[in-house]
């Protein structure tokens, strides 16, 4: 049984705590928000009324924060000098590279093993403990974050050195948002050619068009069970979110002088989309963006 800190419990975190418990660790948390606390509560945490509170005599510190800045204050006032000497140190959030490397060297200058360690698989992944972390770190340390992240995880796989697990993070996603509005688009496109959606799913999942965002993931309500699209769009990986990938995708991009023309398109229709009072909903829903369901 290991002593972790856990602090950010949102829609990834709270499953991902409760996915610890589940394993036997010891789990103190902390959220901002008192309903987050409440069910990190209900499900075998044990909640602290703030983050030095929950990092103090902590074996293991994991943070889910929303952004960079949120990352390097928290990890500033609240994690480091705070934590144990010899606590690991790992950031689940997904934020921007320079961030990423910034704290990471701040842990180490504090004797800290620090790893950056976005992730993949959105709720669903969370709650079923199938989550893909990408990692960033020193090379020695990462069994020892593998097997703290295990019972979270269906693969952890190491990225590289710090700022790594953020910059496959950032690809990904990237990636994935082009590929779903690639996905949408033909399924809007077999419609108005008259192809039936089942067939043209059919064709194409056996065919080179095949993808994540086809298969597993389909857009089209009634093709693939556990889909968003079977639930009017809601749950899975909220546009909210993947508009913000888009952005550190694209800031990562003009910072290092990468050309990535999709990548900026794909930014651009989901943060129109989003504009229209969709950014809680599924990613996927993008369909009914471009079948004109505005």
């Amino acid at each position: 049984m290991t002593r972790i800190a856990f602090i950010g419990l949102g829609n990834m975190g709270g499953g991902m705590a409760a996915r610890l418990v589940g394993a036997g660790h010891e789990v103190t948390a902390f959220d901002l928000s008192a309903a987050a606390l409440e069910r990190a509560e209900a499900r075998g945490c044990t909640p602290a009324a703030s983050a030095r509170d929950a990092v103090a005599g902590a074996e293991a510190v994991i943070t889910m924060l929303p952004a960079g800045p949120h990352v390097r204050a928290v990890y500033a006032a609240d994690v480091l000098g705070v934590a144990p000497a010899g606590a690991l140190l790992i950031d689940g959030s997904t934020i921007d590279v320079e961030s990423a490397r910034h704290v990471a060297g701040e842990a180490a200058a504090a004797g800290y093993v620090f790893a950056d360690a976005p992730v993949s698989g959105g709720t669903a992944g969370a709650e079923a403990g199938t989550l893909a972390f990408m990692v960033g770190c020193d090379e020695a340390a990462f069994a020892r974050i593998e097997a703290l992240l295990a019972p979270m995880a269906r693969a952890v796989l190491r990225a590289g050195d710090h700022g790594a697990g953020q910059a496959a993070k950032i690809c990904n996603n990237m990636l994935l948002g082009i590929s779903m509005i690639g996905a949408c688009e033909a399924f809007a496109l077999a419609e108005r050619l008259g192809l039936e959606a089942d067939r043209f799913f059919d064709i194409a999942s056996k065919s080179s068009g095949q993808c994540w965002s086809l298969t597993s993931y389909s857009p089209w309500p009634g093709l693939v069970e556990t889909a968003p699209s079977n639930r009017d769009y809601e749950g899975g990986f909220a546009v909210a979110m993947m508009l913000k990938d888009l952005k550190l995708a694209q800031a990562a991009a003009a910072a290092s002088g990468a050309s990535t023309p999709l990548g900026g398109q794909a930014e651009a229709l989901y943060a129109l989309w989003e504009r229209q009072g969709n950014g809680g909903r599924d990613f996927s829903s993008m369909l009914q963006f471009l079948r004109g369901e505005t």
